[in-house]
């Protein structure tokens, strides 16, 4: 498997059109995507281009924003964001408040995050996308076409564990491949039946690239993944999240 980051992206912007850019990127400064490639992009450029951004001064805590706001060390105002982005609180201590998002999936601050923006008079902060599944699949379609051949797409995003210390890469959403690949019943080098090993596909890919990526001002925001050889087909990223009456953390 081999994986490489897309050279010469510049800073997105609402409006920008990812899937040229990308395109533009692996034509100048790479080969063509083949039959069976995963590209994987940073949820902070999807969001950017779709023009994801909230104004703090624009945002009005309600009573509730406000008390979570005293107990977590926060501004109501993002608190109110949080709460807008999300199905529920889970979790609420100083600096942080893991939420459910709208979307399903556990996250700290509902993935709102000011990293990486560029600086503004007024204060703002960036929002996940509305539907990153949606997201992914339009870059699909439009990469797909260009190019010519069947491929994947995770949008990524990065986030703490549960049992682990540090952060780690995890597909918040997906695009034209099987993100969890289910093995009960399989048998083992010893003949042994699984019972219950799933694998999270999409999210080790997304830990993968994220690595390659970096946190920081490394500027690498998208990362073909290449020889993964993916299920391809088209699938939910749904399927990764776990059922709350599975979830031994709530």
């Amino acid at each position: 498997m081999h994986l490489f980051a897309l050279e010469g992206i510049a800073e997105v912007i609402p409006g920008d059109d990812v899937a040229e850019i990308l395109i533009e990127s692996l034509t100048t400064h790479h080969d063509p995507l083949e039959e069976g490639d995963v590209i994987v992009l940073a949820q902070k450029i999807v969001s950017k281009a779709e023009g994801r951004y909230a104004f703090i001064d624009e945002v009005e805590a309600s009573e509730h924003a406000v008390e979570l706001g005293a107990e977590c060390d926060k501004d109501p105002r993002l608190v109110q964001l949080i709460l807008d982005e999300s199905e529920d609180v889970l979790r609420v201590r100083p600096g942080v408040i893991i939420v459910q998002h709208k979307r399903g999936y556990v996250h700290a601050n509902a993935g709102i995050d000011r990293s990486n923006l560029p600086e503004t008079e007024r204060e703002r902060v960036l929002l996940l996308p509305v539907d990153s599944d949606a997201s992914a699949e339009q870059l699909r379609q439009r990469l797909s076409s260009h190019f010519g051949v069947n491929l994947g797409v995770i949008i990524n995003d990065s986030a703490g564990r549960a049992w682990r210390v540090g952060t780690q890469g995890f597909a918040i959403g997906t695009a034209g491949f099987n993100p969890l690949i289910d093995m009960v019943g399989k048998s083992d080098r010893n003949g042994r039946a699984m019972e219950v090993t799933e694998v999270a596909v999409a999210d080790e890919l997304a830990a993968a690239a994220s690595y390659l990526m970096g946190q920081a001002n490394e500027g690498k925001p998208a990362v073909v993944i290449r020889g993964a050889k993916p299920t391809l087909g088209d699938y939910p990223s749904s399927v990764l999240i776990r059922d709350k009456k599975m979830d031994m953390f709530r």
